[in-house]
């Protein structure tokens, strides 16, 4: 008889583990409490305040994606309550469920409305993507705000402040959430590095940070992808892996496109494009980098700079590449002629 039980309690310690070990590391690591979140120590102490005093405002907390808006709230909701009234208290929705203007006034209000018997203490309401509310839901949020804020606590979050409507943003505390620097985001990476025992060099840890541009998660998933595709992360697997072109084809690129005649240059880049499936718009954005850089006269450089900004303008809107491409190619052969003209 006690086979079996032995062989179940076995296999219940061995499906947590397995369990972890399938997650995306974004999820495996997501900090659990607020001790564990690595930036903004200033709204975390204002908010870990505001919970020891028992005076938790409405919260509006926005700001770029992987910043931590998500994890800091989820972090707050599980300190204020235990495991088993978790489900009881907190009501978490986001742009995945429907959030219309009949879900306002139905599951949010009702939950909302029902006071918590036995328990002291208030409720709490987690919109995720608030954002992506329509203005019709929003108005109706007003009122459920003001009507339960005696048992009930909101918490809104969003990526864009501008489309959360003025009277919701004056209900609420705003904080934002700035883009991580590189000096909080590395001590975390090396962590995750040390515990999934990856394989990489400095360079790699540059482009990883570079290429997130303050976007933990961003850089998690871009760590984790590189790391199970080519088992070393360096700087070339990080940008061959997010199809980013490397610094060397930005160098070839420019080369061709200031030294070249134009066919030539044109043939060369697609080429290039097509080999290692590089878009546009990324080129672009590093040789705008790269034109700052380099030391052209003042009116040419201010010419060649409107000339691109109309060129991304176009790709934003949606229009064919090649097109684009000659167009690229263009106002760096006018360029050329300027810069021999004025020599």
């Amino acid at each position: 008889m006690e086979a079996p039980a032995v062989r179940r309690q076995q296999q219940q310690q061995q499906q947590p583990a397995a369990k972890s070990r399938n997650l995306p590391w974004v999820e495996k690591y997501r900090p659990q409490t607020l001790n564990d979140l690595i930036s903004h120590q200033d709204i975390l102490s204002t908010i870990q305040k505001f919970i020891s005093e028992d005076r938790l405002p409405h919260l509006l907390l926005y700001g770029p994606p992987g910043t931590g808006k998500t994890s800091t709230i989820l972090a707050c909701a599980k300190q204020l309550y235990r495991d088993k009234e978790f489900n009881s208290m907190v009501l978490e929705l986001n742009a995945s469920d429907d959030r219309g203007i009949d879900i306002v006034r139905g599951p949010i209000l009702s939950f909302a409305s029902t006071r918590t018997i036995f328990k002291k203490g208030f409720k709490l309401v987690i919109l995720d993507e608030a954002d992506a509310m329509t203005q019709d839901a929003q108005n109706a949020l007003r009122r459920v705000i003001e009507k339960f804020t005696e048992n009930t606590r909101f918490c809104l979050i969003c990526n864009y402040l501008s489309k959360i409507i003025p009277a919701l943003q004056s209900r609420c505390t705003r904080f934002r959430f700035g883009p991580l620097t590189p000096e909080l985001m590395v001590p975390r990476l090396e962590h995750v590095i040390e515990e999934e025992n990856v394989d990489i060099s400095e360079d790699g840890m540059k482009a990883l940070v570079t290429l997130s541009s303050g976007d933990m998660r961003r850089a998690l998933n871009i760590l984790q992808s590189t790391n199970m595709a080519f088992g070393k992360v360096t700087e070339e697997t990080v940008y061959t892996c997010t199809g980013h072109p490397l610094k060397s084809d930005i160098a070839n690129i420019l080369d061709w496109m200031l030294n070249q005649d134009f066919t030539t240059a044109y043939r060369n880049i697609m080429e290039l494009k097509t080999l290692k499936g590089l878009a546009l718009h990324d080129i672009l954005t590093e040789i705008h980098l790269f034109v700052h850089r380099v030391d052209f006269p003042p009116a040419v450089r201010i010419h060649l700079l409107i000339k691109m900004a109309d060129i991304e303008h176009r790709l934003a809107v949606g229009t064919s590449e090649k097109i684009q491409l000659s167009s690229l190619i263009a106002a760096f052969q006018v360029t050329r002629d300027l810069i021999v003209a004025e020599a």
